[in-house]
Order: C-alpha cells, then sequence, then structure tokens
C-alpha cells in the first residue's frame, strides 16, 4: 500500500517544479528581447565635421633670414692717420663724417692751388680786354686762358683729395664695427667702419626648384616673426631669382619690408609662407581624420540610418595640404559628416554616437570635452590666429 502512494506524492511537486521552470525561461527570453537594442552609451563616440565648401590656400613653407637693405664696410679713400672715429652703436644720417683722415697735407696744396687759381683768374680777367682791343695776340691771350684752366683742374683735384680724407655714409644707419683705431695710419682701400641702416629689411629665402613657375615677383607671402615678437607680416615676393643653385637645387627670392620701428635685425630667422594657389570652394578636412593603409587614403563617414548613425568607409583622392588642413579631391560631397574624432576606434557598418558636430573646420577635430575621455579624442588644433600686419609694396625706383 505504501508503495503505491508514494508516486502519487511527487506527482504535484514535480508539476509545480516543471511550471516553475516554464516560467523562468519564459522571463529569461523577454528581457533578451528587451536588450535587442543597444544601448546609446555603449556605443563608440564620435565627433564629425559636417563638409562645406572653403578656400584653401596652398602654402609653401621656407625658412628664410632678415638683411639689411643697406649694409655697407666704408674703406679709406686716401693715406694718412686716423683723427677722428665716431664710436659703434652712433646713429648716423646720411652723408655723415664717421671717420676724418689728418688733412693737413692735403689742404697745404689746396691752399697753394687756391692761390695761383686766384693769381691766374685775375690774369685772365685783365688781358681779356686787351685781347678784344687787340694789343696783345690770340696766342697769347689763349696761353693765359690755358694757364687759368690747368690751375682750375688741378684746384679741383686737391679739393677732392682733402674731401677723400673725409669717409662719410652714404645713408643713415648705425656703426656696428669698427676695423681701425684713431691713430692709426691708413691706405686706400683700408676697410674703416660698417654701418648697417634697418629702415627697410629685406627676407632671403630659398625655393625647391620644383616650384621654379609656380612662384613670381608679386606672390602673396606670410613672413611670421613670432619667435622675436615682431608678430606676423604680409607682403609680396619682391626679387625672384632666375638661376638654380647647383648645390641646393634652389633658387632665391626676396621681400622687401618696412623696418621703421626697428623689431627685425639682421639674421633674424623667419618662417616664409608662399602662397602657390588658392582654392575658393575646396572641401577641407583635417588631416588627422585621413585614414591610410595597404589599400590607399581613406575617410570614415556617419550615415544617419533610421535614426543611428552608421560609419562608412569612403576612399579618396587627397590634393594639396599644409599645415593641420588638406583638400580632398574626389570621393568627398558637402553635406556628409566626416568622423574627425574617434576614427581609429570604428569599422565599416559600425552604429557610433554622434557626441558633437562641426559646421566650421576650425573647430573640428578638438579632443571630446564630456565624461570619461581617457583614450578618447584627437591632438588639439591650435584655431587662434595671430595679428598680422599688411606691408606696404616696395616702391619701385
Amino acid at each position: 500500500m505504501y508503495k503505491r502512494l508514494f508516486p502519487l506524492f511527487l506527482i504535484p511537486a514535480a508539476l509545480f517544479l516543471t511550471v516553475s521552470m516554464a516560467g523562468c525561461s519564459d522571463s529569461e527570453v523577454s528581457a533578451g528581447s528587451r536588450g535587442e537594442e543597444t544601448p546609446t552609451s555603449s556605443l563608440t563616440r564620435v565627433e564629425t565635421l559636417e563638409m562645406q565648401v572653403s578656400s584653401f590656400e596652398d602654402v609653401i613653407t621656407l625658412t628664410g633670414s632678415v638683411e639689411a637693405l643697406n649694409d655697407a664696410t666704408l674703406s679709406a679713400q686716401a693715406s694718412g692717420t686716423i683723427t677722428q672715429l665716431v664710436d659703434r652703436g652712433t646713429q648716423v644720417a646720411a652723408g655723415a663724417r664717421i671717420a676724418q683722415i689728418d688733412p693737413r697735407e692735403e689742404q697745404a696744396s689746396l691752399d697753394q692751388l687756391q692761390a695761383q687759381f686766384n693769381l691766374a683768374e685775375d690774369r685772365l680777367e685783365r688781358q681779356r680786354p686787351l685781347y678784344q682791343d687787340s694789343i696783345i695776340s690770340a696766342i697769347e691771350f689763349e696761353q693765359i686762358q690755358a694757364e687759368y684752366n690747368r690751375t682750375k683742374a688741378a684746384l679741383e683735384e686737391a679739393r677732392q683729395r682733402v674731401d677723400k680724407t673725409r669717409i662719410t655714409t652714404p645713408f643713415a644707419g648705425s656703426v656696428e664695427e669698427r676695423f681701425v683705431e684713431r691713430g692709426e695710419q691708413v691706405s686706400p682701400g683700408t676697410p674703416i667702419a660698417r654701418v648697417v641702416g634697418t629702415n627697410r629689411v629685406r627676407v632671403r629665402a630659398g625655393v625647391p626648384e620644383r616650384y621654379a613657375n609656380d612662384i613670381q615677383q608679386g606672390t602673396s607671402v606670410t613672413l611670421d616673426f613670432r619667435r622675436y615678437g615682431a608678430g606676423v607680416r604680409k607682403s609680396t615676393v619682391t626679387f625672384t631669382g632666375q638661376a638654380i643653385s647647383p648645390d641646393t637645387r634652389t633658387f632665391p627670392i626676396e621681400v622687401e619690408l618696412d623696418n621703421s620701428n626697428g623689431r627685425l635685425k639682421p639674421e633674424m630667422v623667419a618662417s616664409v609662407r608662399v602662397t602657390r594657389s588658392t582654392f575658393d570652394d575646396a572641401l577641407v578636412v583635417p588631416r588627422t581624420a585621413v585614414v591610410r593603409d595597404e589599400l590607399g587614403t581613406h575617410l570614415y563617414l556617419a550615415s544617419a540610418m533610421d535614426s543611428v548613425h552608421v560609419v562608412e568607409k569612403r576612399d579618396i583622392v587627397l590634393g594639396p595640404s599644409y599645415g593641420e588642413k588638406a583638400v580632398v579631391q574626389s570621393g568627398l560631397e558637402t553635406g556628409e559628416s566626416v568622423i574627425v574624432v574617434g576614427q581609429n576606434n570604428v569599422a565599416p557598418g559600425d552604429t557610433v554616437n554622434v557626441t558633437q558636430t562641426y559646421t566650421t573646420l576650425d573647430a573640428a577635430g578638438l579632443p571630446y570635452e564630456g565624461p570619461d575621455t581617457e583614450g578618447f579624442g584627437s591632438p588639439e588644433m591650435d584655431s587662434a590666429e595671430p595679428d598680422v600686419t599688411e606691408d606696404a609694396p616696395a616702391q619701385t625706383p
């Protein structure tokens, strides 16, 4: 009797266990169904740039050096002893005397010739009426006139010898170096002093020969002197060399600048940015957004699909680039959204969370500033524009 009742006792328990397990399974299936939509917080976060046409300058960056437009080493033109010499650093005007050679010998000769000339001139004036009245012959008068002309020429030569004892500067500037001292004997050709005038300067730079047909006189150029606190200057090329250096394979260009404030010094180094060409309707992207691999050059786009953003890999052809910007020649259209931050963390077909959309290139590529930014973002781009001074074009004499 006991053996027959035992199975009947277990049946309700088995039924209860089966129903419980079935309910648990339905609950798990329901939870799994609710989890099919991935939460936004778990998606890869990216930032995008909405493509719009903009202007772009194709620029060559060179290194140039500043030179004084007026820089001369003045030499002696006469022999003698240095009796006067200005100090280094002295500011002198054009035509000012910077050194004096003892002029006493030349001055004595000048005084003697001056006396002879005065006598010859007086004799000529007294003999002229006599010749006109035919009291003296033409030959006698010509001899008197010849003596007058000879003493006049000798007097002018003596004056020049005296003038040569004074060493003057042909332009305004500063005495930078002295090569002799007071009391030294000099002869014609001896260097005396170096005078540098910096009211106008020029910047010289060498351009690679491959750009020989891209740069001419009048080409726009920007010169950066910010390392010296002298700002940024805009000007134009004032000279373009025609010969290629066989050693450096470059040709020279020059840019003249006003320097009346004296902030630019000879031998300063300038960053020279020469504009090869300008694009008015280019599609420009940050260079950090460009991905290169063995298959080519690509961009990752975030395309909106059914309220989500899906990653698309787009093959592109790049044009000229400068700094952190590059022109896309083909493969991209206006209005498309290029991933500029987070592009290294996605793959084609991924669903992503677009945390920021930029509409200007200057702002694109800034790192994500929300929470949990570790390992996310890209190098910050400097969008600050320096103060630029427009330099007046040099006047052609």
